[in-house]
């Protein structure tokens, strides 16, 4: 009869991805065990989800900034890369840079690789995206600064000017 008294607060342990906190927190209300703690924290540590979304330490968010909605298309477009596909085409692309503008919404999917450097994807954006679509003033991208930066560098070496 007590295992089914409890099985659903044992079974709110597990639904979600909670911090290390707020496990321990529904732990304590349905049961005690001398390591409880250890053992919880080892637990939450096992949770490859968690690990990534409930950190403690690491970079803090930024401030959020808002976009101005572009006046016409391709002014501004998100870009983000999906990887990890199966390779395919003639030069085994395994990789997918996408291109989507923010106007009119319009997709973009460029095959690539998964391992090109911010030269191969300046060449790429260059050679396909800007010369279908004209120049744009901004590309929202969630790739970090050095990468953005050097991508950036390389594509105003194409434009031949100065950043």
């Amino acid at each position: 009869m007590g295992l089914f008294t409890t099985e659903p607060n044992i079974l709110a342990i597990y639904s979600g991805h909670l911090s290390e906190d707020r496990t321990l927190e529904k732990v304590k209300n349905c049961a005690w065990w001398p390591s409880r703690r250890k053992e919880t924290i080892e637990f939450c540590h096992t949770c490859d989800r968690c690990q990534k979304e409930n950190r403690s330490t690491g970079k803090k968010f930024g401030l959020i900034i808002h976009i101005q909605e572009p006046k016409s298309p391709w002014e501004v477009f998100h870009m983000d890369w999906v990887t990890a596909l199966p390779p395919s085409g003639d030069r085994s692309y395994d990789a997918c840079l996408v291109i989507v503008d923010r106007y009119s919404k319009t997709p973009i999917f460029l095959p690539c690789h998964k391992y090109d450097t911010d030269m191969d994807t300046a060449l790429l954006i260059w050679s396909w995206a800007i010369s279908h679509t004209g120049l744009f003033n901004n590309i929202i991208s969630d790739r970090d600064t050095k990468f953005t930066s050097a991508l950036w560098t390389n594509l105003h070496r194409f434009f031949g000017t100065k950043l």
